[in-house]
């Protein structure tokens, strides 16, 4: 990569580094007078590519070289795909954050088992307020969203202003918050929005968002119509349908069990901040003190994740929930593409069990926090923008919210994904160079490229198995014993036990052909060659091949 970004010193330059290409991860970055600006620093879910790997996070190896001039990180809410890569990639900034206080105290929750807690240095701003990093100056506008105290951003610079929307919708009845302030937004637009750089998740979703009010009213009728326990999982991070999972339950005299720790320390989070403070939430080892048809335990897991209380409770994992025939669990949550098949694996071991199970497909138990393009339009007019640029989205939702803002009358727009650098002013608005970017799996304490040595053996031991063989070798180069292999995710220790046999012999055989002393390598090479045309010719596999000498 060659971009210098001292050429560029007196422009505004935008570059993201996650969310322009995938749906999470979301990393932007604002560039003047050799100064950045950060704005999220969020986590995806990984896919089948990553075995081993839950989530994602942004390379960040690009601003990481200029972290002595970043001024801040300004977290718009609280949520994973806004601010879970903070506790992983903080202590490489090591820069100053800034956001609203629940917000704040969600995040020093998250952060409480990680060495450099103490560290991070955590400004709260009042909802709707400001703060001054020089050379930004940054206001904050509240809008309606599944987590509290969403802020979009307007960005002010001597070149023109920015509004960074983060997540939001025009909600007519929210039930965390109050509806956007769309005279605000307006006189924002008459003053002059240089550009609209905004949410696409939902630009393929015609007319608006739903009403987190209306789906209350949904949800109050399903629960009031399951004669058995009821199980509900959603985002721990959403708050507002945390809320209204909890107010259906009582309006149908059920307690509410709460099953999941980042279910937990959400709803803490929310109480110092003073919302669901009216609300008694049970822990999942009170449920035996009441009918389980007077109950509904609230949990984590609506994606399919494997360590997640409702695939815990659904193989029978977890300590303390159990679920019988008759049963009912609700998802009400967005299926979001990638997660398919986990998820669809789950409702069938639900399904399985007599348990019922109502999804987003069937029954109207979920809204999206997101703008559909309806929103998207109104926003826009609102707004008035001289430039869109698309982002929060795949890069088939970017090509699309850039196509409608044509549409809709904006000048300009620019189609980014992550890397792109664009020079938002002054001149005419364009994409003016590209720096590294990707992502990174998150692996126990280790973060790993897709394309890490250790992500291919794993990719490659996932499709076609390992053999493992372990030679006893005398000094002199001859086999001291029978070769002894394994090979699990290949071959059967007893269904396959006389081909395993048949390798065995053939490596013995090969190796005995070679007369006088011989290498390890000569050893490595004729071994392997054995093996690999046996598996080939009797499998048709190609699996990794691990060899072990051993002297004697």
């Amino acid at each position: 990569m060659t971009f210098n970004v001292k050429n560029h010193h007196d422009e505004l330059l935008f570059l993201p580094l996650g969310g322009s290409g995938e749906i999470g991860m979301n990393l932007n970055l604002y560039q003047y007078k050799g100064k950045w600006l950060m704005v999220d620093l969020g986590a995806g879910f990984a896919d089948d590519y990553m075995p081993g790997v839950d989530m994602l996070v942004s390379d960040i190896s690009y601003i990481s070289k200029y972290k002595q001039d970043i001024v801040g990180l300004v977290l718009t809410h609280a949520h994973e795909d806004h601010l879970g890569a903070v506790q992983y990639l903080w202590d490489e900034l090591r820069c100053p954050i800034y956001t609203t206080p629940f917000t704040a105290a969600f995040l020093r929750a998250k952060l409480t088992e990680m060495s450099f807690a103490k560290e991070v240095k955590i400004t709260e701003i009042a909802c709707g307020g400001g703060i001054n990093l020089d050379p930004f100056t940054i206001e904050m506008i509240p809008l309606t969203h599944s987590a509290p105290e969403m802020q979009a951003l307007v960005i002010r610079t001597e070149l023109g202003n920015v509004l960074h929307t983060g997540d939001w919708k025009f909600d007519h009845d929210p039930m965390i918050g109050e509806a956007p302030d769309e005279e605000r937004l307006k006189a924002y637009g008459d003053e002059g929005i240089l550009a609209l750089i905004g949410d696409s998740t939902n630009v393929f979703s015609p007319g608006t968002s739903g009403s987190e009010g209306d789906l209350r009213k949904s949800m109050i009728q399903l629960i009031g119509q399951c004669k058995k326990m009821v199980a509900v999982t959603t985002f721990a991070s959403n708050v507002a349908r945390i809320e209204t999972i909890a107010r259906a339950a009582t309006a149908n005299g059920r307690h509410v069990i709460l099953a999941g720790r980042s279910l937990w320390r959400i709803v803490r989070a929310a109480q110092e901040s003073g919302y669901l403070t009216d609300i008694n939430f049970l822990q999942d080892s009170e449920m035996a003190k009441y009918p389980r048809d007077k109950l509904l335990v609230l949990c984590t897991g609506c994606q399919g994740e494997p360590m997640a209380a409702t695939t815990k409770i659904a193989t029978g994992n977890h300590p303390t929930v159990r679920l019988s025939a008759g049963d009912t669990v609700i998802f009400s949550s967005k299926i979001i593409p990638g997660n398919d098949k986990k998820i669809f694996r789950l409702f069938n071991k639900l399904v399985k069990l007599g348990i019922e199970v109502l999804t987003e497909k069937d029954h109207f138990v979920h809204v999206s926090g997101h703008p559909c393009r309806g929103d998207l339009e109104k926003m826009v007019k609102l707004i008035r923008p001289q430039l869109l640029i698309p982002v929060h989205g795949e890069l088939v939702h970017i090509h699309e919210h850039a196509k409608l803002g044509k549409q809709w009358g904006v000048p300009h727009t620019v189609q980014v994904a992550n890397g792109d650098v664009v020079r938002l002013a002054p001149g005419k608005p364009e994409r003016i160079d590209k720096v590294e970017a990707g992502e990174l799996g998150i692996d126990g304490y280790f973060l790993l490229s897709p394309e890490s040595p250790v992500m291919k053996v794993r990719r490659r031991i996932q499709k076609e198995g390992i053999i493992m063989v372990t030679l006893l070798m005398e000094n002199n180069g001859q086999l001291y014993a029978d070769p002894i292999i394994k090979a699990p995710g290949s071959l059967d220790a007893e269904e396959d036990s006389e081909l395993l046999g048949y390798m065995a012999d053939e490596v013995r055989d090969a190796l005995g052909d070679i007369r006088g002393k011989i290498s390890d390598d000569v050893i490595y090479n004729q071994t392997r060659q054995a093996i690999r045309r046996i598996m080939k010719k009797e499998v048709g596999k190609s699996p990794l091949i691990e060899i072990h000498i051993a002297k004697i």
